[in-house]
């Protein structure tokens, strides 16, 4: 296939059946219907999907609340037939370019220690591990890695 043509946009409700599809093929313990729908309800929280330039298709999609001193990414997902296209790095890419004005605040995850793929994308993104949260999963009671990623320097206006 070749080069993908992604556009993004702010997810609206009449998503979520698409949403649920991508998460339930994503993670052992999806998120409901309702969580969805609440984040995409929330004034504090950006809810970003990819979508196929030419199918409209949503290709995957990422939500985070924003805290005092941080954004906290809460979910991230691409479809598994277009995982590896550099789709997850797209949207933190748009993410950091939407909120590079708010230079203060930085940006916070939980991932599964297990997920090796994950830890390596947000690495990649300027995510450093800052600490593990014990049993975090309901799972099977897997530990997270936290990982954070410190706000962008202020840059001072050209004068």
């Amino acid at each position: 296939m070749s080069e993908e043509r992604v556009d993004f946009r702010r997810l609206e409700l009449r998503d979520l059946n698409a949403i649920e599809a991508i998460e339930r093929a994503s993670y052992p313990t999806p998120w409901s219907r309702s969580m969805f729908a609440g984040e995409l309800a929330k004034p504090s929280s950006i809810s970003l999907g990819a979508f196929d330039a030419d199918t409209r298709e949503l290709l995957g999609y990422l939500i985070i609340s924003r805290y005092v001193d941080a954004w906290h990414v809460m979910n991230v997902a691409v479809a598994p037939a277009h995982r590896r296209r550099k789709i997850a790095t797209m949207l933190l890419d748009r993410l950091f370019g939407l909120t590079a004005g708010e230079g203060r605040r930085g940006y916070t995850l939980e991932v599964r220690v297990s997920n090796e793929h994950a830890i390596r994308l947000y690495e990649r993104a300027g995510f450093k591990p800052r600490g593990i949260r014990r049993g975090y999963y309901t799972d099977n009671r897997e530990d997270a890695l936290i990982m954070w990623r410190d706000p962008e320097p202020m840059r001072a206006e050209a004068t």
